[in-house]
C-alpha cells in the first residue's frame, strides 16, 4: 500500500495540469489536433488512476476540450465518480463538469440519483450548495421526480443559504415534474414572508414565472404581494418590479384589485428615482387600470420625460409603453404627434422604427395625408436601405389599412404611389409598390380612367425612366402599368403613343417577366385601337395599323427567351390572320374585341392548397418508372462529351485548368495590378465623400444592375406626372367649404331657438362641439372601395386542414392549485330481511315504487345541487371580498363546506337489464314540484266551497281543468343511458359508464351495475382503481387505496345494484388508462378507458352566443376530420357523434354546429357538414390536445370506408 501511494504521488508531479494543457494548445497551433488527440489519450490513462485527485485533474482537463468542441460524452461515469467524492474541493470540480456536459439523454444520470440524495441531505452547507447548483443545469424528468420530496423538505432548512437555493431549483422541478406543484406551493407560498430578504426574493421570482402562462392561479396570493409591494422593508427594486409585473397580469381579472393599486402605484411613479421601476409601474397601469383616465394621464406625461431624455435605451422604452397605450387611449398619444414626428429625425434607427410603428395607429382621415407626406420626405433622406424599405412597406400598411378607410382622395394615393417609384435611393418593395397599384386600380372602379392615364405616362416614357426604376428597384411598376393599360385601356387618351411605346426595343432590356405582360396586354390595347381607327378611317386605317405592329414584333419574335418567343410569335400569328380578312375589306375590330371581354375576378389565397387531394392520387407516386442508375451514368458520360461523334446544341469550348495562387502571390498581383492603375492616366478612380455613411454589401438589392452603379442620379421631370402636394390643397379647401356649410347650418339651427330665453347649458354646448368635430372627422370619401369576393376552385375546403402543433413548455404548469375537495361516501343502511323480502317479492308493483323512491332521491339530489351551486357561485364572490379585506388589514375567514355524496342504489331483475341500459322513468322535478303547488291551490278552494256555491262551483270547474292540465304534463322522461361491460366472469359482470357535471369541478361520476349471473349470494364486493398522477379514485375514510371501496350490499341471484364513485382529474386534455379491479371470494382485473369525451358535458348554447365564441380570440385551436364513405346518412352521423356529449347549436339542411364543454372549462365547436363522398367535421377549441383527442374519437366512432 505503501508502494502504491509513492507510485501515486510520484505519478501527479508528472501528470499535465489544465495550465500546461492550455500552454501546449497555444504552442502547437500547425498540428492542434494531434496534439488534443495526444493529451485525451493522457487523459485517459488518467481517469484509469485510482487516485481521486488525478481524476478530478483530469475532469478539469476535458472541460476545457469540451468548451473548444471536442465530445467528452465517453467520461460520463469518470464525472460521477469525481461527483462522489468526499472532499469538497473535488466535488465541486465534478458537479461543474456534469452542469457542463450532463444533458437530459446521458444514460449515466439514473447513477446519480443516490449521490444527489445524500449530498442534499449532508450536514455540510457547501455540499448542499454545489448539489443545487449542479442539479438545476441536468435535472431530467426522473431525477425531479426522484428527488422533489428531498428538494421540498430543504426550503424548511434553518439556513437561508440553502432555502434560498431550494427555492429557486424548484422552478426547475417544476417544469420538468408538475405534478410537484400541487403539494410543494404551500411551503412556496410560505417562502414569500421569509425574513430573509434573499429567500423571499427568490420566492417572488420563481411565483412570477410560474405565474407567466395563467396568472388567475395565483389570484389567492394578491394580499401578500400587495403587503411586499407596500411594506417599507421592502427595499430591494428587483423584488418590487417582479411583484408590480405580477399584479399587471392579475389587474385584469380582478378589476377590484386594479381599484386597491391606484395609490400605491401612483406613489412610486412620483417618487422613485429608478427608471426600471417607473416603467414596469406604467406597464402595469397600462395592462389592468385603463378605465383610471388620471392614472393614463399621469403615464403619458411620464413617458414624454423618457421620450424627451438623452438616453438613447429610455427614449425606446417610452416609445414602446406609448404604443401600449395608444391600444385603448388613442387621444391621449395624439396630443404628442409632435414628439412623435421628432423622433423620425433620431440618429439612432430603431427609435425611428419605433416611432414609424405610433404613427400607424395615429392615423385618421383628417391628418392622413399629412403624415404621408412628411413619410415621404424621410423617404428621400433615408440613409439605409432598411429604413427606406421601412418607411415605404408603412406608408402603404397607413394607405391599405382596413379597406383604404382612411383614404378620401385615391387619386392622391395613386400620385404617392407613384413618386414612390421615382425615390433616388435603393429599394427592394418594387413589386410591394406595383401590387398596390394594381390593388387600387381593381377594387376602387371609380379611379379606373386617372389610374390608367397615369400609368401610361410612365409607360410612354419608360425608355427615359427604365434607367432609374432598375437601379432603384422600381421596375416591377412597369408589370402593373402594363396590365391596367391592357385592361382599361378603353380609358387613355393617347393610345396610339403606349401602344407603340410597348413595342419600343429598349423594353428587350426589361426582365423577361415584365417583358411578356408588355407583349400580352399589347395585344389587348390594339383591339381598342384597332375598333378606333376602323370607325374612323375604315379597313386601310386598320390594315396600315395591324402591318405597322407586325413589323414592331418581329423584334420579340426573335428574342432569345422562350416566353418572349412563344408569345411574340402567337401574336403575330394572329395579326396575319387579321390581316388577310382586312384584305378582303372584312371589319375585323367588333370579331377581334371580343376575344377580351369580361373581367378576370382575383383568385383566393391559398386556394390551390385548399383543393382536396382525389381519390386514389398519391402524388409521391412516380409517374413514370426512375431511371435506372446505369442509364444515368451513360447520360453523364454523354454530356461529358465521351462520345467523339456526339454534336452539341451549343457548341463547348474546354477551359484551361488554371493552378491555385497562394496568398502571397495573390498580393503580389494585388499590388502589381494597383500600381498600373495609379500609372495610368486613362483609369478614373472614385472619389472618396467625407461624411457619407456607405451602405453595406448585404443591403444591396437584387434588382441592382452593376453596370448603372457609376450612373448619376438625376431626377427626371416628365411631363404628366403630377406632384401630392397639390391635392393636399385641394383637400384644404375642401374641407374648409365643408366646415363653412356645417357652421351655416349650425347658425340656422341655433338661430331659430335664440328669441326663446332658455339658453343651453355647458353640456349641450360641448355635446354639439363632439358632435362637430366628429363630422368634421368622418369625411366623405371621393371613391368608392369595391370589397370583392375571391373566387375558390370547386370542392375547395373552406380552412385549412393544418393543425398547427403548438409545444410550450409551460402548458404543464397551468394548475389550479386550490385543494381538491373533500368527498365522504356514506353508506346506505340495509337490513338483511329487507332485502330478502325485494329478493322474494319481485314484481313489477314493486319495481314501480323502487323507480318512484328513486325519483323521489333524486330529486333531492337536484336541490342538493342547486343549492351547492348557489354556495360554489357565492364562493366567489366570497374569495375576491377575501382578497380585498386582507389588504385593508382585515382577515376573515369562512370554512369552505365540504362536498358530500350519497349513492343512488336499486335492486333490479336481471332479466331487465341489457347491453343498452335504460333506467327507470323519471319525472321532470319541476313538473312535480308544479303538481304538488297545483294541488295545494285545491285544496284551498275545497275550504273556500262552505261560504258560496257560486264560488265552489267555480273552483270545481277550475279544478278539474288543473287535473286535466297536470294530467297532460305529467309525461315520463326517459334519458337513456350508454352502459358498457367493463368486466365478466362466470359469476359476475359488471357495466360501467361515465358522466360528467358541471357542479362536480374536476370530478366525474363512475356509475356501474354489478350483476350476479349465479344462484348464489354474492357479498363482501369491493371495487378499486390503481391511482395515476392524473386520475385518482376518492374513497372513503376507512378505505385505502389497497383494499379499494367497499360496496355496501350484497347481490342476490340473478339481480342487479347500482354503485357511483367519484374519480378526480388534474387534466382531462389527454385519454386515460386505468388498472383496477373487483374483489368478491376471487380478484377480477379489468382495465378502464376513459377518452377525452367522458370529461366533457352537454352544455346548451344559443346560435348568438356560438357566434360571438367562434369570433372571439379563445379558440385558437384547429382540427378537422374528413369521414368519406358515401353510404353516410348525415342525420345518423349527428347522432352518434351526440353521444360524446355535444349539444346541437343549429342544424340547416346538412349542416350542423355542435357545443360542448369540459368540466374544466375547455370550449369544443364542431362544424359538420355533407361534402362529396363523405362527412367534413372542422373543430376548434382552446386547447389543441383536447380538440385533437375529441376528433380522433369521431373517426373511430363514425364507420367509414
Amino acid at each position: 500500500m505503501a508502494l502504491k501511494k509513492v507510485k501515486g504521488s510520484i505519478d501527479r508531479i508528472f501528470d499535465k495540469n489544465l495550465q500546461d494543457l492550455v500552454r501546449g494548445i497555444r504552442n502547437h497551433k500547425d498540428d492542434e489536433a494531434h496534439f488534443i488527440s495526444t493529451c485525451i489519450d493522457e487523459i485517459k490513462q488518467e481517469l484509469k488512476q485510482e487516485n481521486v485527485q488525478g481524476k478530478a485533474n483530469a475532469t478539469k482537463k476535458l472541460i476545457y476540450l469540451q468548451m473548444l468542441g471536442y465530445d467528452i460524452s465517453w467520461a460520463a461515469f469518470n464525472v460521477i465518480e469525481v461527483m462522489s467524492s468526499a472532499k469538497f474541493t473535488h466535488k465541486r470540480i465534478g458537479y461543474m463538469v456534469a452542469s457542463q456536459s450532463f444533458h437530459s439523454d446521458t444514460d449515466v444520470l439514473m447513477l446519480a440519483t443516490n449521490l444527489i440524495k445524500k449530498d442534499l441531505t449532508s450536514q455540510n452547507v457547501f455540499d448542499v450548495g454545489v448539489a443545487l447548483a449542479g442539479l438545476s443545469c441536468f435535472i431530467t424528468p426522473d431525477l425531479a421526480r426522484d428527488l422533489s420530496n428531498d428538494l421540498m423538505s430543504l426550503m424548511s432548512s434553518t439556513k437561508p443559504y440553502i432555502r434560498k437555493r431550494a427555492v429557486l431549483i424548484s422552478y426547475k422541478i417544476f417544469l420538468n415534474y408538475p405534478e410537484a406543484l400541487r403539494p410543494a406551493f404551500p411551503r412556496l407560498r410560505e417562502k414569500l414572508e421569509d425574513p430573509d430578504p434573499g429567500v423571499q426574493s427568490a420566492a417572488v421570482n420563481v411565483i412570477c414565472e410560474l405565474a407567466r402562462k395563467n396568472p388567475k392561479n395565483y389570484l389567492s396570493l394578491a394580499p401578500v404581494f400587495f403587503k411586499l409591494m407596500t411594506s417599507s422593508t421592502t427595499t430591494n427594486n428587483w423584488v418590487l418590479i417582479k411583484v408590480i409585473k405580477l399584479f399587471g397580469a392579475l389587474t385584469p381579472l380582478e378589476p377590484r384589485l386594479g381599484k386597491k393599486l391606484i395609490e400605491p402605484l401612483t406613489n412610486l411613479i412620483h417618487n422613485t428615482s429608478a427608471m426600471s421601476l417607473l416603467y414596469e409601474c406604467i406597464n402595469t397601469v397600462i395592462q389592468g387600470m385603463q378605465d383610471h383616465s388620471a392614472s393614463i394621464q399621469l403615464c403619458v406625461q411620464k413617458l414624454r420625460i423618457l421620450i424627451e431624455d438623452s438616453d438613447q435605451n429610455l427614449k425606446y422604452l417610452g416609445l414602446l409603453a406609448l404604443s401600449r397605450i395608444l391600444k385603448s387611449h388613442p387621444k391621449a398619444v395624439q396630443a404628442h404627434k409632435d414628439l412623435i414626428l421628432q423622433c423620425l429625425d433620431d440618429k439612432d434607427e430603431s427609435i425611428r422604427l419605433r416611432a414609424l410603428d405610433l404613427l400607424f395607429g395615429m392615423v385618421s382621415k383628417k391628418n392622413l395625408m399629412e403624415i404621408i407626406q412628411k413619410l415621404l420626405i424621410h423617404v428621400q433622406k433615408a440613409e439605409t436601405i432598411q429604413y427606406r424599405d421601412e418607411l415605404i412597406s408603412k406608408i402603404i400598411e397607413i394607405c391599405s389599412r382596413n379597406n383604404f378607410y382612411f383614404i378620401t382622395n385615391f387619386e392622391w394615393y395613386l400620385t404617392v404611389l407613384v413618386e414612390l417609384t421615382r425615390v433616388d435611393g435603393v429599394s427592394r418593395h418594387g413589386s410591394l409598390v406595383s401590387s398596390q397599384i394594381l390593388d387600387v386600380a381593381i377594387r376602387v372602379k371609380t379611379i379606373r380612367p386617372f389610374a390608367a392615364n397615369k400609368v401610361a405616362v410612365i409607360l410612354q416614357n419608360s425608355h427615359a425612366l427604365s434607367i432609374q426604376l432598375r437601379r432603384n428597384g422600381m421596375i416591377e411598376v412597369l408589370y402593373a402599368a402594363a396590365y391596367i393599360c391592357g385592361e382599361f385601356g378603353q380609358n387613355i387618351d393617347n393610345l396610339e403613343a403606349v401602344l407603340f411605346s410597348m413595342l419600343d426595343p429598349h423594353v428587350l432590356h426589361h426582365p423577361t417577366h415584365i417583358q411578356h405582360i408588355f407583349i400580352q396586354n399589347m395585344v389587348k390595347l390594339f383591339a381598342v385601337l384597332l375598333s378606333q381607327v376602323e370607325e374612323d378611317g375604315g379597313c386601310d386605317a386598320a390594315l396600315q395599323l395591324t402591318k405597322t405592329v407586325q413589323d414592331k414584333l418581329v423584334i420579340f419574335v426573335n428574342s432569345s427567351n422562350l416566353e418572349v418567343q412563344e408569345r411574340a410569335s402567337c401574336a403575330s400569328a394572329l395579326l396575319k390572320q387579321l390581316e388577310k380578312l382586312l384584305l378582303k375589306s372584312t371589319p375585323v375590330a367588333v370579331q377581334f374585341a371580343a376575344l377580351f371581354k369580361g373581367e378576370l375576378n382575383p383568385v383566393a389565397p391559398k386556394a390551390q392548397k385548399r383543393v382536396p387531394l382525389p381519390e386514389g392520387l398519391d402524388l409521391d407516386v412516380w409517374i413514370n418508372d426512375p431511371p435506372s442508375s446505369a442509364s444515368e451514368s451513360d447520360e453523364e458520360e454523354v454530356g461529358r462529351g465521351g462520345s467523339e461523334n456526339s454534336t452539341a446544341f451549343y457548341p463547348t469550348t474546354k477551359k484551361e485548368s488554371r493552378p491555385e495562387l497562394s496568398p502571397e502571390e495573390m498580393k503580389k498581383r494585388k499590388a502589381a495590378r494597383k500600381a498600373e492603375q495609379a500609372s495610368n492616366p486613362n483609369y478614373l478612380t472614385a472619389a472618396n465623400k467625407k461624411g457619407d455613411d456607405l451602405e453595406s454589401e448585404y443591403q444591396k438589392p437584387d434588382a441592382e444592375v452593376d453596370e448603372l452603379s457609376s450612373v448619376d442620379s438625376v431626377p427626371l421631370r416628365v411631363p404628366g406626372l403630377s406632384t401630392s402636394d397639390q391635392y393636399i390643397k385641394l383637400e384644404q379647401q375642401r374641407r374648409r367649404a365643408a366646415k363653412s356649410s356645417m357652421e351655416k347650418q349650425q347658425q340656422k339651427k341655433s338661430g331659430g331657438k335664440s328669441g326663446k330665453k332658455g339658453k343651453k347649458s355647458k353640456l349641450a354646448a360641448a355635446a354639439e362641439h363632439q358632435a362637430m368635430l366628429k363630422k368634421e372627422e368622418e369625411l366623405f370619401s371621393v371613391h368608392k372601395v369595391e370589397i370583392m369576393d375571391y373566387e375558390m376552385p370547386e370542392g375547395a375546403l373552406k380552412s385549412d386542414s393544418d393543425d398547427e402543433s403548438k409545444s410550450d413548455i409551460y402548458k404543464a404548469l397551468d394548475i389550479d392549485l386550490e385543494p381538491p375537495p373533500q368527498v365522504q361516501l356514506p353508506t346506505k343502511k340495509s337490513s338483511k330481511k329487507k332485502s330478502n323480502k325485494q329478493q322474494n317479492e319481485l314484481t313489477p308493483d314493486s319495481i314501480e315504487k323502487q323507480g318512484k323512491n328513486k325519483k323521489k332521491s333524486s330529486s333531492k339530489k337536484s336541490g342538493l345541487k342547486k343549492s351547492k351551486k348557489s354556495k360554489d357561485t357565492s364562493a366567489v364572490a366570497a374569495a375576491a371580498a377575501v382578497i380585498e379585506e386582507e389588504m385593508n388589514g382585515d382577515q376573515h375567514h369562512e370554512d369552505v363546506p365540504e362536498i358530500k355524496f350519497e349513492e343512488s342504489i336499486s335492486n333490479m331483475s336481471i332479466n331487465e337489464l341489457a347491453d343498452d341500459t335504460t333506467t327507470p322513468t323519471r319525472v321532470v322535478e319541476g313538473e312535480k314540484k308544479e303538481k304538488k303547488s297545483k294541488k295545494s291551490k285545491s285544496k284551498k278552494g275545497d275550504k273556500k266551497e262552505k261560504k258560496s256555491k257560486k264560488k265552489s262551483k267555480r273552483a270545481e270547474k277550475i279544478t278539474t281543468m288543473e287535473e286535466e292540465e297536470e294530467e297532460e304534463e305529467e309525461v315520463a322522461v326517459v334519458v337513456k343511458h350508454n352502459y358498457q361491460v367493463l368486466v365478466e366472469d362466470k359469476q359476475i359482470r359488471v357495466q360501467f359508464e361515465t358522466r360528467a357535471s358541471s357542479n362536480e369541478g374536476k370530478l366525474i361520476s363512475l356509475y356501474c351495475i354489478f350483476t350476479n349471473l349465479t344462484d348464489q349470494i354474492i357479498s363482501d364486493i369491493s371495487f378499486n382503481l390503481t391511482d395515476t398522477l392524473n386520475t385518482k379514485l376518492v374513497r372513503t375514510g376507512s378505505s385505502s387505496s389497497d383494499t379499494g371501496c367497499r360496496l355496501p350490499f350484497s347481490l342476490y341471484p340473478y339481480t342487479s345494484n347500482e354503485s357511483s364513485f367519484l374519480l378526480t382529474a388534474s387534466s382531462v386534455v389527454m385519454p386515460q388508462r386505468l388498472r383496477g379491479h373487483v374483489t368478491t371470494d376471487h380478484q377480477l382485473d379489468f382495465k378502464l378507458y376513459l377518452p377525452c369525451s367522458s370529461y366533457l358535458i352537454s352544455t346548451s348554447c344559443s346560435s348568438d352566443a356560438f357566434a360571438k365564441l367562434l369570433a372571439s380570440d379563445q379558440l385558437t385551436d384547429k382540427s378537422s376530420a374528413r369521414l368519406i364513405s358515401p353510404n353516410l346518412q348525415f342525420t345518423d352521423v349527428l347522432q352518434l357523434i351526440s353521444k360524446l356529449n355535444f349539444t346541437v347549436v343549429e342544424q340547416i339542411g346538412e349542416n350542423a354546429s355542435l357545443f360542448s364543454r369540459s368540466i374544466q372549462g375547455h370550449h369544443l365547436c364542431l362544424l359538420i357538414k355533407k361534402v362529396t363522398n363523405g362527412i367534413s367535421v372542422e373543430g376548434k377549441g382552446d386547447n389543441q390536445s383536447i380538440l385533437s383527442n375529441v376528433i380522433d374519437e369521431i373517426k373511430l366512432l363514425v364507420p367509414s370506408q
